[in-house]
């Protein structure tokens, strides 16, 4: 009798295995999740079929193999986030948590667990009575960590910008590379690389 009833209790999550239906397109596998298109959003799923990450829009696609999909490298997956008309990136973990706010004006996906990424700064110019706060904005190139934490500097100088949507209407291009563990390759003023050694 114990037998027919724990059988009884066990057989309706017996049945309970998830099915994806209508998706519009299914990615390789990598750092072992595939990602799933349904309509405009994305998710991913494991090696078992079972959903990680459910289905949302702010996951920044990867051209990959002559494909478009969204990617987890190093278990971070880039985010694209709008504020006032402009884009700005961070990055999500394997459960789907933010775990770097979008803040940087681009950014490429993690290898071997650094980023290359256009750090915004603002800086406070002051004021008058006309003008209570004048600010400006510019970034540089950086390097970070799966933390967001600043590893290094690629450039020098700051590039200045007008942070209005009508001014940004296109992402501001990373120049630099990473082409292996440890380094990283810096496009200079004269169009020429530079080779650094990553911190």
């Amino acid at each position: 009798m114990k037998n027919i009833l724990i059988v009884l209790l066990l057989l309706p999550l017996i049945g309970l295995t998830q099915t994806l239906e209508n998706i519009d397109y299914i990615s390789p596998f990598h750092n072992e999740v595939a990602a799933v298109k349904k309509g405009t959003e994305w998710a991913f799923i494991n090696k078992e079929g079972e959903t990680v990450i459910d289905f949302r829009n702010d996951l920044v696609l990867t051209k990959t193999d002559n494909e478009n999909y969204p990617i987890f490298n190093s278990e971070r997956s880039l985010i694209a986030s709008k504020k006032k008309g402009i884009t700005y990136f961070g990055y999500i973990d394997k459960s789907g948590k933010t775990v770097i706010e979008p803040q940087f004006l681009n950014a490429t996906n993690f290898k071997n667990d650094v980023a290359v990424v256009l750090n915004l700064v603002k800086k406070q110019l002051g004021g008058n009575e006309l003008m209570k706060n004048v600010v400006s904005y510019h970034y540089f190139e950086v390097v970070i960590e799966k933390d967001g934490k600043i590893n290094q500097y690629l450039t020098e100088d700051p590039i200045h910008i007008t942070l209005t949507k009508e001014k940004m209407k296109n992402t501001p291009v990373i120049t630099s590379k990473l082409i292996s563990n440890n380094l990283v390759a810096v496009k200079a003023n004269n169009n020429k690389w530079i080779l650094k050694k990553i911190k």
